[in-house]
């Protein structure tokens, strides 16, 4: 990666400079998926906010909510595809990315943080580890998910909020 000042100067990094905020979103997801793994038996539950919020280990070989998840493993190395692919393409919008697009920036950043996050743990385990187990008296809101897809989420949530922001033109709003 070029220079700080090279960067500065003629504009060749876009906003690459984000790229430490999807290294943090990716060192946190670890670590947490790491000490979860380390104090939980598989499926045990403990209670972090009573009649809301539980801590379990769970491990997913699907994608998100388990999807094909059943599957003998084909889907593994398919999904670690997608998020390379993935991965690569978001790399390369954040270079093209103007100096302005602070907000483009930091929702890309966050996508990409939560998706390397995740590839980590399919290459490496073959399986994603969730943890976070969201309900309402024992109604589940959602699959039990981790960090990393905390991270994607709220990346995706930027980039519509990005979206209806700018002008139907195509154009951005920092031109």
């Amino acid at each position: 990666m070029p220079e700080p000042e090279a960067c500065a100067m003629n504009r060749r990094c876009g906003q690459l400079g984000w790229l430490g905020l999807s290294l943090l979103v990716m060192l946190l997801d670890l670590a947490s998926k790491g000490y979860v793994e380390d104090h939980l038996s598989l499926y045990q539950r403990i209670e972090a906010l009573p009649g809301l919020l539980d801590w379990t280990l769970a491990y997913n070989t699907g994608a998100a909510f388990s999807f094909l998840a059943g599957h003998s493993g084909w889907q593994r190395w398919l999904f670690a595809a997608i998020a390379i692919g993935t991965s690569v393409l978001l790399v390369v919008w954040l270079r093209r990315l103007r100096p302005g697009e602070t907000g483009l920036a930091i929702a890309l950043a966050l996508v990409l943080g939560g998706a390397l996050g995740n590839l980590y743990d399919r290459i490496t385990l073959g399986h994603v580890i969730d943890f976070i187990l969201v309900h309402w008296q024992e109604r589940w809101f959602f699959p039990a998910f981790n960090l990393a897809d905390t991270a994607i989420t709220f990346g995706a949530i930027l980039l519509a909020l990005d979206m209806f922001r700018s002008p139907s033109s195509g154009e951005s709003v920092h031109d």
